[in-house]
């Protein structure tokens, strides 16, 4: 059981070290505030936790036997991206800087949209659904209930990448001098921006 659990942890600090567009989402989100990168990854992982109970109960074998569903997941997916790419360029062309007197404002307001883009941005992935159903089967210990084991995986999954996104997090907070520059923040949202638009085109374009 132990050596199946710490399989199952290397294996998640694996996928979380992969690059990806929650990656991005998270480092773009944590330059505005700790908090709103903090809540983008709770969002992030509400929804691998989610894609993690369906796999659970079977239901991501549904969109993998689809070829009509999984591709209009794909299609949604990619306009997610598509959107948040555009979006964070637009805040990149006429962000003037935090304003002293609404900056606290905006943050406290951009907590349900941080937690929200998280979740929704991994919810639109098809291939986090495909992934949870085809990676925690593998981690199930012999003889144990499939079910409980399933959830329990997930759940672990979820909390295991709260903790690594979490290090984003502070340390770009800890670089919070130099990336509150107006200039250095301009070119990384628009870096950010770039690599989702680029995802996106990718996601749509993939067969």
């Amino acid at each position: 059981m132990l050596s199946t659990l710490l399989a199952f942890l290397g294996a998640c600090l694996l996928i979380a070290a992969s690059p990806g567009p929650s990656t991005v989402l998270i480092i773009k989100q944590s330059i505005r505030s700790r908090r709103s990168g903090f809540l983008t990854v709770l969002g992030n992982e509400t929804g691998v936790f989610v894609w993690g109970i369906f796999a659970a109960f079977g239901l991501t074998a549904l969109l993998a036997a689809s070829e009509v569903a999984y591709d209009v997941m794909r299609i949604v997916g990619a306009v997610v991206l598509v959107v948040f790419g555009v979006q964070t360029l637009w805040q990149s062309r006429h962000a003037k800087g935090a304003a002293d007197a609404d900056g606290e404002e905006a943050v406290e307001k951009s907590g349900w949209s941080s937690y929200r883009g998280g979740l929704l941005l991994n919810l639109a992935n098809p291939k986090a659904a495909i992934f949870a159903m085809s990676f925690l089967p593998q981690f199930v210990p012999e003889g144990a209930s499939h079910l409980p084991a399933m959830v329990g995986l997930a759940a672990l999954w979820a909390v295991f990448e709260v903790g690594y996104y979490g290090l984003y997090v502070w340390f770009v907070g800890r670089m919070k001098t130099v990336l509150s520059r107006a200039g250095v923040r301009r070119r990384l949202e628009q870096v950010s921006g770039g690599v989702l638009l680029l995802l996106g085109a990718r996601l749509a374009l993939e067969s």
